[in-house]
């Protein structure tokens, strides 16, 4: 995020700006609800393959057809990226699994808890300082995890772990690429991983691949198509206006994670979840803004889409 003021933006590019954005999140959470139609028949690698290449090629094309030349991709830190890979790989393994148990606005609720992570762990990793204000709404947003997880419960599911599991891995993921910004474009920084991503799972295909049918891979190739576009209009939306207009609006993927679940699993939230999601989002929210207010803020990551952006 740059320094960039509300006020010092057009009216009609902030609103272009919160447009994309709300249609990418949408495509964020199509995709989300696709792979967790195909995972009760195929394997999690098989639909990270399947992300993961459209989203390669896709940003390819970009990059040829943008004018910036296959030399924008080029790698310059080869020990931050594979531990990139390694992070992204597991936030997807362990988010796209947890959407085989879980109904999807259970997993985007607990999946907020991204930018706490993110917040807490840019102490030791980026050496950043927290003031006390944070670090409590840090702890407030913890609370909201621990009230829809319910640990201890009857009502506890250990599935729950696996999206908070992926919003950690993201968080990592982030913060490592906050440190490689430095050096390397952003198309760089998200087409080396997807590569990586579809390296390790292609060589799981041999023991994992299962020819899908038509419809199927229909739907395998519009998972990957509405992801990678969804992450472009987000990406958009953060070019057209300032990112404390944005972010907030990253929560309304929990609405179409209510709305998509129950139209097609007829899932519909838990109190718990309702009460901790706006625990999670009202900590957020707060972090957002104290970042806002530093001489130099630091973009916020959109903790929804975290686990499998």
């Amino acid at each position: 995020m740059s320094g960039t003021t509300t006020a010092s933006v057009p009216e009609e590019r902030i609103a272009f700006g919160i447009g994309c954005a709300l249609v990418g999140l949408f495509g964020m959470a199509l995709m989300d609800a696709c792979a967790k139609f195909l995972g009760g028949g195929y394997a999690v690698s098989q639909i990270i393959l399947a992300r993961n290449g459209i989203g390669a090629l896709a940003i390819l094309a970009f990059v040829v057809f943008s004018g910036a030349g296959l030399a924008s991709l080029k790698l310059r830190r080869p020990d931050l990226m594979v531990l990139r890979t390694a992070v992204n790989l597991g936030a997807a393994f362990l988010f796209f699994t947890g959407l085989r148990y879980l109904p999807l606005a259970d997993a985007f609720a607990i999946a907020f808890a991204a930018p706490l992570f993110i917040t807490a762990l840019s102490v030791p990793v980026l050496g950043e300082h927290v003031g006390i204000r944070r670090w409590a709404a840090v702890i407030a947003g913890f609370i909201g995890v621990l009230v829809v997880v319910q640990p201890g419960t009857e009502s506890f599911r250990i599935e729950a772990l696996l999206p908070l599991g992926a919003a950690l891995s993201y968080a990592l993921a982030m913060l490592i690429g906050r440190k490689m910004t430095r050096e390397m474009p952003t198309a760089a920084i998200m087409f080396w991983p997807s590569l990586g991503a579809v390296l390790v799972t292609a060589v799981m295909m041999p023991m994992q691949w299962q020819t899908p049918a038509l419809p199927d891979a229909g739907l395998f190739v519009f998972m990957g198509l509405i992801g990678t576009g969804g992450m472009a209009l987000i990406t958009q939306g953060y070019r057209h206006a300032p990112a404390a207009v944005i972010a907030p609006f990253d929560y309304s993927v929990l609405v179409w994670g209510v709305i998509i679940g129950w139209l097609v699993w007829r899932d519909i939230p838990a109190p718990n979840v309702w009460l901790g999601a706006a625990i999670l989002i009202a900590s957020g929210l707060y972090i957002l803004h104290r970042e806002t207010r530093k001489p130099k803020p630091v973009q916020p990551v959109p903790g929804p889409l975290g686990p499998t952006s």
